[in-house]
């Protein structure tokens, strides 16, 4: 009976007690997550292309059909609205996913444009399959063709009779498809890759094993390690894709999209603010709880309160916004944004450790946020 609200949808946490065995299903074998609530529309029409190039960072007039890319969206200002994806189902068919409802947003920029948007989250059920033996399961079910399919591509496949589309897609960092159906059909679909999967360990898995694999894999969540501009009070809340490691999906030589002039002139100045991954220093943190007689004390799954990072001279240069004691590469690992200039990737930082009412800095070593990458993801 562990569930949470998912944009008004009851979701689950965890199937179990506790997430550790799904967690280890994503990382050693396989794990089915309902990923249904993520918000989903359709854009259809001659003018599909123009629109989304108009309202996304990313040249998406680039993207060819049968193909998904990973992109933000942006205010006028340049600061970050939502991130998602974009799948190119057509020639005049996209599909695109968001944290946050976006529809009104995607109506008000398509004035006077030939295109067609259909709000489709409640009609389309999702399912990530994710796990080194995701490949193995998705072809029983999918059919032979599914072996071949690349990193972030797409097909139309068939499961339990019912019509799918598969992408090569995920958000654990590791080898994974996600599954895309009517809702009427999605229980079939379901059990059918339940029982397909039995063979190669499949579990169902819920938000809190999927939580601790995405800060291995570094990335970012919409609330948690950035926030929406269209919800922040000041400016000093709100983020760029530089500031969020997202400049690689940020696409400047092009006809005029939202946000273009000012992100342009922050690539040419510099950004405020880093993107970066934490390896906080185990040693250290069991000795600031041994001074209180205490073994040391992490969150049983990942955390999400902010807590602020100094300089190894005392000085706050930013704050760790996530973070999770990761099972497989057995290290404590946070996801920080840190003001650029006043580090280096390989320095020595500190994260503030609350032990016994107390607050005490721990020493941490800054890296890039991607901690965990296996060569299959891609392969």
């Amino acid at each position: 009976m562990n569930w949470k609200d998912w944009a008004g949808y009851h979701a689950v946490v965890s199937y179990q007690e506790h997430h550790e065995q799904e967690y280890f299903a994503f990382r050693h074998a396989a794990g089915l997550m309902d990923a249904t609530p993520l918000f989903k529309y359709e854009i259809k029409g001659p003018d599909a292309v123009y629109l989304l190039n108009r309202v996304m960072a990313k040249d998406i007039g680039k993207l060819r059909e049968g193909r998904v890319t990973y992109c933000c969206w942006c205010d006028d200002d340049g600061r970050v609205l939502d991130d998602g994806t974009v799948s190119r189902l057509g020639k005049e068919h996209f599909r695109v996913t968001a944290a946050e409802p976006f529809l009104h947003w995607f109506m008000l920029n398509s004035r006077s444009l030939n295109v067609s948007i259909e709000d489709i989250t409640s009609e389309y059920g999702m399912l990530a399959l994710q796990g080194p033996l995701s490949r193995e399961i998705i072809v029983r079910a999918a059919g032979e063709e599914a072996s071949s399919l690349g990193f972030f591509r797409l097909m139309r496949a068939s499961i339990a009779g019912r019509d799918v589309t598969v992408t090569r897609t995920g958000y654990t960092g590791d080898l994974g498809y996600e599954i895309w159906c009517r809702n009427p059909d999605a229980l079939a679909i379901y059990d059918t890759v339940m029982d397909f999967g039995r063979d190669y360990r499949l579990m169902p898995a819920g938000l809190a094993a999927l939580d601790v694999a995405r800060v291995e894999a570094g990335f970012i969540m919409n609330g948690v390690d950035y926030f929406s501009a269209n919800h922040c009070l000041t400016d000093d809340r709100k983020s760029t894709p530089y500031e969020l490691g997202l400049g690689w999906s940020v696409d400047l030589d092009r006809e005029n999209f939202i946000g273009r002039d000012a992100l342009k002139r922050e690539k040419e100045e510099g950004s405020k603010w880093r993107f970066v991954g934490l390896d906080i220093d185990w040693d250290a943190f069991e000795a600031i709880f041994a001074k209180f007689d205490l073994p040391p004390e992490t969150p049983a799954g990942a955390w999400r309160t902010p807590v602020p990072v100094f300089g190894m001279d005392g000085k706050q240069i930013g704050q760790a916004t996530s973070g999770a004691w990761s099972p497989t590469l057995k290290k404590n690992l946070a996801l920080a944004s840190l003001k650029t200039g006043e580090f280096r990737i390989g320095d020595r930082v500190q994260i503030e450790v609350t032990a016994e009412y107390e607050r005490k800095l721990c020493p941490a070593t800054v890296s890039e946020p991607m901690f965990y990458n296996p060569k299959r993801k891609r392969a």
